[in-house]
């Protein structure tokens, strides 16, 4: 594994549960990580400038994950998305994917899966 702790995972969820624990996960996988509870939080902030991968939900009041996705597409940004989501919904699933998601996690979600997504959009870190 490379030096993960160089790496800042994003985690945007209007979710309080999922910004609480999320993180922790990501920490004992050697991640530095930043929690937002919108995706206008988010884009406030200067963490876009830092992060190597952005977990974010994909529902969300305000700016949806969907929105976001698009918003950083047309700014040129080229930020490794995993999407997280309570509904299956595979059109969703297309969709984002399609727009270039690494992947859509179905909450709840595994170590695994998360670990292998992460691994995936941060090119094995």
């Amino acid at each position: 594994m490379k030096d993960a702790q160089a790496l800042v995972v994003v985690v945007v969820d209007d979710d309080e549960s999922v910004r609480e624990s999320l993180p922790d996960l990501l920490r004992e996988f050697g991640y530095t990580v930043l929690t937002f509870s919108s995706a206008g939080e988010f884009l406030a902030s200067d963490a876009l400038d830092r992060a190597r991968c952005l977990v974010l939900d994909v529902v969300m009041p305000g700016m949806s994950g969907i929105d976001l996705q698009k918003e950083l597409k047309s700014r040129g940004s080229k930020l490794p998305i995993i999407f997280i989501t309570a509904q299956k919904d595979e059109a969703i699933r297309k969709r984002v994917l399609d727009q270039g998601a690494v992947d859509v996690l179905l909450k709840p979600f595994s170590d695994t899966a998360l670990r292998d997504a992460l691994s995936k959009a941060t090119g094995g870190a």
